[in-house]
């Protein structure tokens, strides 16, 4: 397919929105969009960070899936308290893949599930006593628990439970800190505001707790790593990189991480942000509070790695700028190995993104270091700095597509015709069914990592057996085929 011009992109994007009521009409054509690398910032040419258009499928999280699910989760020391019905705590479980080391339910709860199990009576006559025994009851099942966050559902917001009462006395009572997070799913118009929500949480309960407390060590070159949450080991991978070049990662936020590390925080020397849309909060306000600079990093494929890790680099001295050109050379045989692989199967095959805080603009180069094309991206619940950082990546009239519903999806992609689509779970089987090649890209379809060259080696062998897989020219989406087909094909299978 020829490149599309701004022209035929705006074209088809009010082709596709004709089927909507004009008032829907009218506010989905805000959230869709033709990129201009050209502009500085988007603001006149999308609108982000809005309420879903009520009646049409959006595949968003709400604020309690941001605090337990992405940042407070994959703290492994802690445990993490989903207060409310079982529903949520069960559907947050162990989904994201947060890898870390330790001996679960000893001294490592992650992929564990603590619930108060609301029942009616909780909801007529309140949690609070429930919830103060629970915690008791965790701190004698499992006394190496560092802390305790107590995660609230929608009903504890609507009940109004005093669990911040609770958790002041049981912080008391214990010697451990024990954290109230309002995180209610309600709150806010997607998971979004569940990061806002937990990291003004560590602001609040954490990260102060050893202001006054000299007996750590520091050196000039330490850092901490936010918004990795080692989804398949990414973190790492990532890791792996910054020791060779003679940094000491503090901490980690929070994949693989832990209550101490995150104490220690206040006293690196710079924060390195991957997902800046789930921790940028916390960095700022280390910014203002300590002087902690911040800077943002991508470690998708060779390019960009060499890019964060020169600019990292430059932070520090002529030590740490010679280190990471010697990283780079290290590994310059094994990645061009991959791409002298990889690249000719790839080359020019088109790709579309939709996943949710940084993968829609960070892991474009990493296609790109494989010949492949980004012929539209969009997030699910970014705000629109998070679109001033993708104008510049993606190329000229690409198609933009913010809190995008499943209609406008499905047509997009039956009319640029992507060779795979990325994008989430909620999405996959859709896509799948109609035969266009598909991966998970929230948590990397089981597989991983994706980060660093270790990672881009995965990466390109994983989208390599995705999109050259010969099943795709062997099925025709079920409701395409008709009754006598279908009924053929049945019988086939079951003979064989």
């Amino acid at each position: 397919m020829a490149k599309m011009t701004q022209e035929e992109t705006q074209a088809l994007i009010q082709e596709v929105l004709e089927v909507y009521p004009e008032k829907a009409k009218k506010d989905r054509a805000k959230h869709l969009a033709v990129n201009d690398p050209s502009l500085e910032q988007p603001k006149k040419c999308i609108t982000s960070n809005r309420k879903s258009q009520p009646g049409v499928m959006t595949v968003r999280g709400c604020a309690y899936a941001g605090s337990r699910g992405v940042v407070w989760g994959p703290v492994k020391d802690m445990v993490h308290i989903s207060h409310g019905p079982i529903g949520c705590g069960q559907y947050s479980r162990a989904g994201r893949r947060n890898y870390y080391v330790g001996h679960t339910g000893v001294d490592t709860f992650g992929t564990m599930n603590f619930t108060s199990d609301f029942q009616e009576k909780d909801i007529v006559f309140g949690g609070d006593k429930k919830l103060d025994k629970l915690i008791d009851e965790i701190n004698e099942l499992f006394p190496l628990v560092k802390g305790i966050s107590v995660q609230s559902e929608c009903p504890v917001g609507l009940i109004g439970d005093d669990i911040e009462a609770v958790s002041k006395k049981k912080t008391k009572d214990l010697g451990k800190p024990v954290i109230p997070v309002r995180c209610e799913g309600f709150r806010g118009v997607s998971q979004s505001l569940g990061h806002h929500i937990a990291n003004d949480s560590l602001r609040d309960w954490v990260l102060s707790n050893r202001d006054g407390d000299n007996s750590f060590e520091t050196t000039p070159y330490d850092v901490a790593i936010l918004g990795d949450y080692n989804i398949g080991g990414d973190a790492w991978s990532s890791r792996i990189l910054l020791e060779e070049m003679g940094l000491r990662v503090v901490a980690m936020w929070s994949g693989d991480g832990t209550l101490p590390e995150m104490e220690l925080t206040s006293k690196v020397k710079l924060n390195l942000v991957h997902c800046y849309r789930s921790i940028n909060y916390i960095t700022r306000h280390m910014e203002e509070k300590y002087g902690i600079p911040w800077m943002e990093y991508n470690l998708f494929g060779p390019t960009k790695i060499a890019d964060s890790l020169r600019a990292i680099a430059a932070r520090f001295d002529e030590t740490i700028q010679a280190n990471a050109e010697k990283v780079i050379a290290k590994y310059q045989a094994e990645y061009e190995a991959v791409v002298a692989k990889y690249k000719p199967r790839l080359e020019g095959k088109k790709v579309m993104l939709y996943v949710g805080g940084l993968r829609p603009r960070h892991i474009i180069g990493a296609y790109e270091d494989l010949g492949m094309e980004v012929i539209g991206t969009g997030y699910e619940f970014a705000h629109n700095d998070d679109y001033d950082r993708t104008l510049k990546d993606m190329g000229n009239a690409t198609l933009l597509y913010d809190d995008v519903t499943g209609y406008e999806l499905e047509e997009f992609v039956k009319r640029l015709k992507p060779d795979l689509i990325g994008s989430g779970i909620k999405e996959k089987y859709i896509f799948q069914k109609m035969g266009v090649p598909f991966r998970q890209m929230h948590s990397w379809d089981y597989s991983g990592p994706y980060h660093g060259y270790d990672g881009f080696a995965i990466f390109a062998r994983d989208m390599d057996m995705t999109v050259n897989n010969p099943c795709w020219n062997r099925m025709q989406a079920p409701w395409l085929e008709s009754g006598s087909q279908t009924a053929e094909s049945s019988a086939q299978q079951a003979a064989a």
